[in-house]
């Protein structure tokens, strides 16, 4: 009998998981890909000709989406065995895209604790009150506010005065949080030293340009986890959405596309999800077999109607 078979029922998907050492290979064998990937980028970047250029900066661009969401499985604590290993690796997979790991974990918990309710505030969340018409969508594709926050966060944390907004938190959270936005501060002033020092166009493709592409790519990642699914509920099998998917958006999601099986049970490492998909398409309200069909029949409604509601949280 398969894994598969043995869930049944809908306390199934809520069963718990733990990081076991193959799961911790497997994350790391992810990390030394996108280092490949990486590399395989930078090298692109370094080629003549417009196209070699043009590649190498779409690819850093997918890198960086996609080590955002191996920091999310960091965040969750579902990746290596010791604790202190998550934030150890997870700070610097948030880099590229200006992710504070720290304040992203306070706030993506806080969402995972308060989904359907109006305490649900995630960190890269969209406005779900206003209708997705075809010029709301076009302003959130390419929505660089949450990085000019970013800025104010990082001015704050390096002065000392930055104070958590979404809720009561603990002075060594906030401290914690403040030493991440720090480390960001200190990434920035090495681009821009870099920048002084005559290495201008290195920084602009290698960090600048991808940084510019992976906005919208990872708003496209993100956009289907909760946007026309029912907000007014606290059950998950109705407020969140799951994609079967290729290998390849498995891939850059990490298996975040499985959205609802990891919301009913965020203890389980992302990589073994899989084998609860099959009951979740038996239970659940909302599962879409790729990316492709979201966003055709998003598109469509975009067409048809001006009332299609963005309720888009991660």
């Amino acid at each position: 009998m398969s894994a598969t078979d043995t869930l049944t029922t809908v306390s199934d998907l809520h069963a718990p998981g733990e990081v076991t050492a193959a799961d911790q290979r497997a994350f790391v064998l992810r990390l030394a890909v996108i280092a490949v990937l990486a590399a395989t980028g930078v090298w692109l970047t370094r080629r003549p000709g417009i196209v070699p250029v043009a590649s190498g900066v779409l690819l850093l661009a997918v890198v960086y989406c996609h080590a955002v969401e191996l920091q999310h499985q960091c965040l969750h604590r579902v990746a290596f065995r010791r604790t202190w290993m998550h934030r150890v690796v997870g700070v610097p997979l948030g880099l590229p895209l200006l992710v504070a790991y720290s304040h992203y974990r306070a706030r993506h918990l806080q969402h995972h604790r308060y989904l359907g309710t109006d305490k649900d505030a995630e960190f890269f969340g969209f406005d779900a009150t206003q209708p997705l018409t075809w010029s709301r969508f076009a302003k959130a594709l390419f929505d660089y506010r949450r990085q000019a926050d970013v800025l104010v966060s990082v001015a704050r944390s390096v002065r000392g005065s930055w104070r958590y907004t979404q809720g009561t938190m603990s002075e060594r959270s906030r401290r914690t949080i403040v030493v991440d936005y720090r480390v960001i501060a200190a990434f920035l002033g090495v681009m821009l030293a870099l920048t002084a020092l005559g290495a201008g166009h290195e920084v602009l493709v290698l960090w600048l340009l991808p940084f510019v592409v992976a906005v919208p790519i990872h708003f496209l990642i993100e956009l289907p986890e909760h946007i026309l699914c029912d907000s007014t509920t606290t059950e998950v099998l109705r407020n969140t959405r799951s994609i079967t998917g290729s290998w390849f958006s498995t891939w850059l999601t990490n298996g975040n596309n499985l959205h609802i099986e990891h919301h009913l049970s965020m203890t389980v490492p992302l990589t073994r999800l899989r084998p609860r998909h099959r009951l979740v398409q038996r239970k659940a309200e909302v599962v879409d077999r790729s990316y492709f069909t979201f966003y055709r029949d998003l598109f469509r409604s975009m067409s048809t109607t001006r009332d299609v509601q963005c309720s888009t949280t991660t």
